[in-house]
């Protein structure tokens, strides 16, 4: 079916605008990256491309991010791991689909276990993956947005302040920013939930008296990949 018959005219642009879903493509083939781009614009009017990004920071950094979702390479010649990448991804308020050019079973888990929605090989054709881009948001459409104020600062800018942390501060506060509770820091960490707690409302406060807010958990997951604790 073609984009015609499947967004009648009398719908029009305006109509699909409220109800696009904002997507943004990280790949560091340009070529690929300008060929999906392209296929989407003209195949997929529900969904509205906003960025295109070919390396990890330029997508964090763009004005247009976060978005609905995120079409994420997972092989990208960058020292940020594909888990560290999704997590950010997740705690900005965007899905994640994970493309890549290998497919096995510990590549497909790593992703998903970081958080990512959907693991498909490049090879699918791009009917098929936005096939599975509309199974996984066609109920949060009318999702609201999540503001933008999040993003980390670029590396070495002189307002980023890291705070130094203590062993048992830095080792909670990784295990949290990595899904766990805090109970299961503390079991993790074989110390008494109250240590554990204590543990992260002082990172917290470090976090705070360097101006970077760190009082959410997703504030927390943020500082973790500006700071590289996401690995």
């Amino acid at each position: 079916m073609s984009s015609a018959e499947a967004y009648p005219a009398t719908l029009g642009a305006e109509a699909l605008a409220g109800s696009r879903v904002r997507l943004a493509i990280l790949d560091d083939h340009e070529m690929l990256l300008d060929s999906m781009s392209s296929w989407i614009g003209s195949h997929a009017a529900d969904f509205e491309v906003v960025l295109c990004a070919s390396t990890w920071l330029e997508l964090v950094h763009s004005d247009n991010f976060p978005t609905d979702l995120v079409l994420l390479d997972f092989q990208l010649p960058e020292p940020v791991s594909i888990e560290a990448r999704v997590r950010t991804c997740r705690a900005a308020g965007a899905k994640v689909i994970v493309l890549s050019s290998m497919d096995s079973d510990e590549l497909r888990q790593r992703a998903l276990a970081a958080g990512a929605a959907k693991f498909l090989a490049k090879s699918l054709p791009m009917r098929g993956i936005m096939d599975a881009a509309r199974d996984l948001m066609g109920v949060h459409l009318s999702t609201p947005r999540l503001q933008r104020d999040w993003r980390p600062l670029p590396s070495g800018a002189t307002m980023r302040t890291r705070p130094k942390l203590s062993p048992g501060e830095t080792e909670a506060f990784r295990l949290y920013v990595a899904g766990l509770t805090t109970s299961q820091v503390a079991d993790r960490m074989q110390v008494q939930y109250e240590t554990a707690k204590t543990y992260l409302r002082r990172v917290r406060e470090k976090y705070a008296k360097v101006d970077r807010p760190a009082s959410k958990k997703a504030e927390l997951i943020r500082r973790a990949a500006e700071d590289g604790y996401l690995s």
